[in-house]
């Protein structure tokens, strides 16, 4: 028995495969299916398999239920089973009779169930209906695909532009500050690595999920933006600020958040990045036992973002070259940072820099300010 009726390789017909122990049958549906359609045959469960895998893959299989060895519901599992067959439509053909067993066969995934002797007229006409039906299943699924890309490319591009745009805003402040930096870089990526490791504790594994990291990460740089409310005289004065002075600086913490606030009452739907950027942007300068500004927050009572970013900040600060100071060494920030554990940072946040201190080194190394210029 031939594995193939139609003898035109490159044929652009549908592809049938019919499944029988009985040569004559495979015969019979095979005269009457190959004028219109490729037929390949196999006359057992196994055979069946492997033809099914090879291309070109059926578009239709006609299985028969009663064989020896494998039945037509032990091939039909197997199809199923392999992501290369599994979604080709199966017709079962038996002389079995009865209401119990088409229904057994509709159940178990089958399309559609044709009863022997056959009829011509019948086979064809299902035959036609199941691969209509496969073409418009088919043509689905390729929109569907193209629908999914275009919107993963809109998403893709609607993500660079959001976050251009917030690099842009975060420089507003930054442009005015020219000892800044790779600032923005370099506490982005410490955020991001503090969370991180954070999130491995089971007390934060339900507050730091993949995707509220990335928000917190992603609205990091903008928690100096307020800095672009300061006077000139204050924001670049060489040494140290005034009682007075030093006031005036510490706003730039609530002008920021007022900013950012304002750009979400303009936004139609809620921006989730654009919360925890406020919250970052009002609060990244509270300490942990109440002392800081610009609400006196303490403990807890301050986000989760914001101690991140406390962090973060300080740690790049020290190390960082300024017009009043020289950089501090690597360790020596470490030492403070750990220092300040429970006083000035949260106890936790501060564990989980110094297990990734290492990275921290790395980070500040990478995204050193020679190199930015």
């Amino acid at each position: 028995m031939p594995d193939t009726f139609a003898s035109d390789p490159a044929s652009t017909r549908a592809t049938i495969l019919i499944v029988d122990d009985v040569p004559e049958n495979l015969e019979v549906l095979g005269e009457l299916l190959q004028p219109l359609y490729r037929v390949r045959a196999a006359q057992n469960g196994a055979r069946a398999l492997q033809v099914a895998r090879t291309r070109p893959i059926p578009d239709l299989i006609l299985l028969d239920v009663m064989m020896p060895g494998m039945d037509g519901y032990a091939v039909f599992a197997a199809l199923r089973a392999d992501p290369l067959t599994r979604d080709i439509p199966v017709i079962f053909v038996t002389a079995l009779d009865g209401l119990q067993e088409e229904e057994k066969g509709l159940e178990a995934g089958a399309v559609d169930y044709i009863s022997k002797p056959i009829r011509p007229s019948i086979v064809l006409a299902r035959v036609r209906n199941q691969l209509e039906l496969k073409k418009a299943r088919d043509r689905l699924r390729d929109q569907n695909v193209l629908l999914e890309s275009e919107i993963a490319r809109r998403m893709g591009e609607n993500l660079l532009i959001q976050e251009v745009s917030i690099r842009a805003l975060a420089r507003l402040a930054e442009i005015r500050d020219p000892e800044t930096g790779n600032h923005l870089r370099r506490t982005q990526a410490y955020v991001a690595v503090l969370a991180t490791q954070l999130a491995k504790d089971p007390r934060y594994t339900r507050q730091l999920t993949s995707h509220t990291i990335d928000l917190i990460a992603k609205s990091a740089p903008l928690h100096d933006i307020g800095k672009v409310g300061i006077p000139d005289h204050i924001l670049l004065k060489p040494g140290k600020l005034t009682p007075e002075e030093w006031v005036i600086m510490q706003t730039h913490a609530r002008l920021g958040s007022e900013a950012i606030e304002h750009a979400e009452e303009d936004a139609e739907r809620p921006v989730p990045f654009l919360a925890f950027a406020k919250e970052i942007a009002r609060h990244h300068h509270e300490r942990w036992d109440g002392s800081g500004y610009p609400d006196g927050l303490a403990g807890e009572g301050i986000p989760l973002s914001a101690r991140l970013m406390a962090l973060a900040d300080v740690f790049d600060a020290l190390i960082s070259r300024r017009t009043y100071k020289e950089p501090f060494s690597l360790e020596q920030a470490r030492k403070m940072i750990s220092d300040a554990r429970g006083s000035h940072f949260d106890p936790d946040v501060v564990d989980a820099f110094l297990v990734e201190f290492p990275r921290f080194a790395e980070i500040a190394e990478l995204y050193g300010d020679e190199a930015g210029e």
